[in-house]
């Protein structure tokens, strides 16, 4: 019998996670050790599409972990584990976590994913206006700016593209000007 066959049997022809019927699609639960059926689950396009895009998710829809967080395949819970983490901002999803039951080895490969690492204590870069800067962010200087060790000027109004951040310090970014790799002061700049 085919993986997608047993996994149709297995989740009753419905998404393991949110009982949605149609576009369903074995999906593998990443960091498992093995391969097979007890690696995948059976999920929709919509839930899929969620996983890892933070911009796409719909917040109400994961509510459906309410109920699929008691299966009792460890697939799945890994999944909704998952899912109830990056969501844990919005409030609820915390209350479902702390009723949440999953065997030691199952949590070990839920946490694999690196989603349960507190964030809170994360460096937070942020221009002038406070706007939160990523790696790969175009920022722009707001005063010309002297390059220590060298003769060379950063002027106002000049473009850094593809900037990378210091994970060290929040208020030092690094990019190229002139051609030079330089490191600019996160005060100095404005997100494009």
């Amino acid at each position: 019998m085919s993986l997608e066959r047993e996994l149709h049997k297995r989740a009753h022809n419905q998404c393991e996670l949110c009982g949605q019927t149609e576009n369903l699609i074995p999906y593998e639960v990443p960091s498992y050790p093995k391969s097979g059926l007890e690696a995948h689950i059976l999920a929709c396009n919509t839930c899929i599409s969620q996983f890892d895009d933070a911009d796409a998710r719909d917040v109400n829809h994961w509510r459906c972990l309410n109920d699929s967080m008691w299966s009792t395949e460890p697939a799945v819970q890994v999944m909704a584990w998952r899912m109830l983490q990056r969501l844990k901002a919005e409030g609820w999803p915390q209350d479902l976590l702390d009723m949440m039951y999953m065997e030691e080895d199952v949590k070990e490969w839920a946490k694999a994913s690196g989603d349960a690492k507190d964030k809170s204590n994360a460096i937070i870069h942020r221009d002038s206006n406070g706007a939160i800067l990523e790696a790969g962010d175009s920022v722009v200087l707001i005063k010309d700016l002297k390059v220590k060790g060298t003769s060379m000027v950063a002027k106002q109004g000049t473009a850094v593209r593809r900037i990378s951040l210091d994970h060290e310090n929040e208020k030092y970014i690094e990019g190229k000007v002139d051609g030079q790799h330089i490191v600019i002061i996160t005060d100095y700049v404005k997100k494009i």
